[in-house]
């Protein structure tokens, strides 16, 4: 019977986290979508200084970190990313694009958290194991999907943050 309510336990646990981190995405989703409908295809590619991002490099690094550690793992797609690109000074994204791509990579984020919420036990599953090295990642190969997810977790709200902070420098206010 112990056994019983601990397993019960755990999966109440489970169950909540993974409302938790889909109620937080889904969030940060609106709100930044929310951000660069504000913005104009200028404001987009604007940096404040020459060795700053610009948003355009944010959104490029947001999809280019999802595609690379989402889509190829769990939606079998190849990896095309090339991460120096997305740094690229004068790198221009419309912002038709910059949603698009904004919305895809929060969107592919909450399909996985809604393939965990109905099979909790993919979170100790490590996806990564018979992919080349990761680089440039707080995760490597021996990561578990709650690692990933709780990575992404912390890496995409800091640029989802830059990039409001960009759009107030650039427009001084926002409308929320």
């Amino acid at each position: 019977m112990q056994t019983i309510q601990r397993d019960m336990s755990l999966m109440d646990s489970t169950s909540l986290l993974i409302d938790f981190l889909l109620k937080k995405y889904k969030s940060e989703k609106k709100g930044t979508l929310q951000v660069i409908e504000q913005l104009s295809d200028e404001d987009i590619v604007w940096a404040p200084t020459p060795e700053s991002n610009s948003i355009a490099n944010l959104v490029a690094h947001i999809w280019g970190t999802v595609h690379q550690r989402i889509e190829t793992v769990f939606f079998n797609v190849p990896d095309t990313r090339d991460r120096d690109k997305e740094f690229d000074r004068g790198l221009h994204l419309s912002k038709e694009l910059a949603l698009e791509l904004i919305a895809k990579s929060f969107d592919r984020i909450i399909e996985v958290l809604e393939k965990v919420k109905a099979k909790p036990e993919m979170l100790l599953d490590q996806p990564y194991l018979n992919l080349p090295p990761l680089t440039n990642s707080g995760v490597d190969n021996q990561a578990t999907v709650l690692e990933m997810i709780l990575h992404q977790f912390r890496h995409l709200p800091g640029h989802t943050g830059q990039i409001t902070y960009i759009a107030k420098i650039r427009k001084g206010y926002l409308q929320w």
